[in-house]
């Protein structure tokens, strides 16, 4: 972004950006900047900025202020002086003090007195006392990203950003309307999203606000709405935004497009996965227990009359065509809470959980619209969240094992069971009711008799644990407590030395 005094805008029939791509004189006005600063590499800021002062003679002043405050991002600017400068004026001014400087001779005796206190020649002493200020300090680096044509694109991204610091609520439609909406939440702002029929890179339009736009027109957001644009740019490949602009108590409407605005050679802003805390917390837990279940983080929006909203979560289980929309219902305003009510109210024809906060008082209300609820205060229990889970796969069951064979000969010796279930594309416990005739369950490994006799060859009373998992691991054999036990044997503990093997007793001890 550039500062708003350099914001150059037309205001006739609408608002709208004086964008400079495409354009010749602007494309070798900024190659003269950017030569500029590579010829004063090495040289005070102070000469920099006179060597862009006459340049602004011939040129537009607030274009190339605009294009050097892009480049002065690229640059480096140290303070060089033989003495810290704050220590240099400091011993300088006490000395001064002391002589009463008053004419160029007495300020040459105080700065032969400051050089004398700090054991360094007069001249150092003068050449450190200002070295900090800005039109002192030296360029001593400058490596821009940017040839000419894409400074102009930058320039027109920041161009565009800047007028939108104006800005009382964006409306966009976006082929990436779930990079909008995430940007949208991580900023502050509020969204809504409506459905147009009109000509558009999509039907959805997503509505920007602030929270103040709740009670009035609002000028605040506008730098939200800037660091936003820069997210619709580039994450989207067609995207149309239109902007209310309040410009001194006059409303122009600003309108831009992927035609207008890029981001060249920078990498998008990383959107954060989460908007709440509750959201993170919940979604890091689910995951640590490694269910059935995989967790989509904002699936794609359904459809709700003519609008839509994107939930905060799907669950897909891995064992059938089946999903799980999951909404954490926690803010607290009126407003908010009759919004969602009514966009909950006409979701249609898809499985839906609400984690509603118990501060809110709405469970029965959502439930009502036929959708399951689990209540919450702090933090969202994974637990009741798992129960339903776990109801949808009761009812899944005979879908998912209807073609899953009474009886299983794998072709490996040795096979883990989870492996083979998703092998067959079934949970792990549907495999508890099937059998086996070649192979021997051992915990949650198959495995023939053969292999398992084969490995107890080799395995006696008395060795260490340490060598008979060796054997086992040999033979396929990760789980050494269940085949031991198969095999007869038991650990003996000592201690933090390890364990020995041994013989199960007459009763199996």
């Amino acid at each position: 972004m550039i500062t708003k005094d350099l914001l150059r805008v037309s205001r006739r029939g609408g608002y709208r950006p004086q964008f400079v791509a495409g354009d010749d004189d602007a494309r070798r006005l900024a190659a003269r900047v950017l030569g500029v600063f590579q010829g004063h590499v090495g040289e005070r800021r102070g000469d920099l900025d006179a060597a862009l002062e006459r340049l602004e003679r011939d040129a537009d002043f607030k274009l190339v202020r605009g294009f050097a405050s892009l480049l002065e991002r690229e640059a480096v600017f140290e303070t060089r002086a033989p003495l810290p400068p704050r220590r240099a004026r400091r011993v300088a001014f006490e000395a001064a003090e002391a002589v009463g400087v008053a004419s160029e001779e007495e300020r040459e005796e105080a700065l032969a007195a400051a050089a004398d206190g700090l054991g360094v020649a007069p001249d150092d002493v003068e050449a450190s006392l200002y070295a900090d200020r800005d039109v002192e300090q030296l360029l001593t680096e400058f490596d821009s990203r940017w040839a000419p044509e894409e400074l102009l694109a930058r320039y027109d991204l920041s161009l565009a950003q800047t007028a939108l610091f104006d800005a009382t609520e964006v409306r966009v439609r976006s082929t990436d309307p779930k990079a909008l909406v995430s940007a949208a939440k991580r900023l502050g702002l509020l969204y809504e999203i409506r459905v147009r029929a009109d000509d558009g890179p999509t039907d959805r339009e997503v509505v920007v606000t602030g929270p103040d736009a709740l009670f009035r027109r609002t000028r605040r957001y506008g730098t939200a709405f800037a660091r936003l644009l820069r997210t619709v740019a580039a994450t989207a490949s067609e995207w149309t935004l239109e902007a209310d602009i309040d410009d001194r108590g006059r409303e122009y409407l600003l309108e831009l497009s992927h035609e207008d605005v890029s981001v060249p050679g920078v990498e998008p802003l990383a959107e954060p996965s989460f908007d709440s805390g509750v959201e993170a917390d919940f979604a890091a837990r689910f995951r640590a227990l490694d269910l059935d279940w995989d967790l989509t983080r904002e699936p794609e929006p359904l459809r709700v009359g003519t609008s839509v909203m994107i939930p905060d979560f799907a669950f897909e289980y891995r064992h059938a065509d089946f999903r799980v929309f999951f909404e954490v219902m926690g803010f607290w305003t009126p407003e908010y809470v009759e919004k969602k009510l009514g966009q909950l109210a006409g979701v249609e024809d898809v499985e839906l959980v609400v984690a509603v906060d118990e501060s809110l008082g709405v469970g029965e209300a959502v439930a009502a619209r036929d959708h399951r609820v689990v209540t919450y205060s702090g933090t969202v229990r994974v637990k009741d969240v798992v129960d339903v889970l776990r109801e949808y796969e009761a009812e899944l069951a005979g879908e998912v094992t209807a073609d899953l064979p009474g009886e299983l000969v794998p072709d490996a010796d040795v096979v883990a069971v989870a492996d083979l279930a998703a092998d067959h594309g079934v949970p792990t416990d549907a495999l508890d009711d099937v059998r086996f005739p070649e192979h021997r369950r051992l915990g949650a490994t198959l495995v023939r008799p053969a292999v398992l006799d084969g490995a107890g060859d080799d395995i006696e009373a008395g060795m260490s644990l340490s060598a008979a998992e060796g054997v086992l691991a040999d033979a396929g054999l990760s789980d050494a407590s269940a085949a031991l036990s198969a095999l007869g044997y038991r650990v003996e503990w000592e201690g933090l030395s390890g364990g020995t093997v041994r013989e199960k007793d007459a009763d199996g001890e």
